[in-house]
């Protein structure tokens, strides 16, 4: 099989594998709506999906060395103050992002 071949074959089977796992939910409570774990799953992963992002965002961060992480505690003060006043995860997160961004490009806070 000739690279070309072989590359387009993986990326067959990866695209039919991704539209398989997106569309097996629905095929698999399309007659139940009010399913409990679709329930359970709509209340508690969008928490613990952001837990793993913080965790692994601040995972690398030296309190150790200057500036001591005070430009990630910042930023994830102004994600959870923006997230808390207006309840937006769009817009909380992008703030944070933003803010780090500049507060680390800036140089301010070294």
């Amino acid at each position: 099989m000739s690279d070309l071949h072989y590359l387009l074959a993986v990326i067959l089977v990866m695209a039919l594998m991704t539209f398989l796992t997106r569309v097996l939910p629905f095929v698999a409570f399309r007659n139940n709506k009010d399913h409990h774990l679709l329930d359970y799953l709509g209340r508690y992963m969008p928490p613990v999906i952001m837990t793993i992002l913080v965790v692994y965002s601040l995972q690398g961060v030296d309190i150790s060395i200057p500036p001591y992480g005070v430009r990630e505690f910042i930023a994830v003060l102004l994600t959870a103050l923006v997230h808390w006043l207006w309840s937006n995860a769009l817009l909380s997160i992008f703030s944070g992002t933003a803010l780090y961004v500049f507060l680390v490009q800036s140089g301010l806070l070294l």
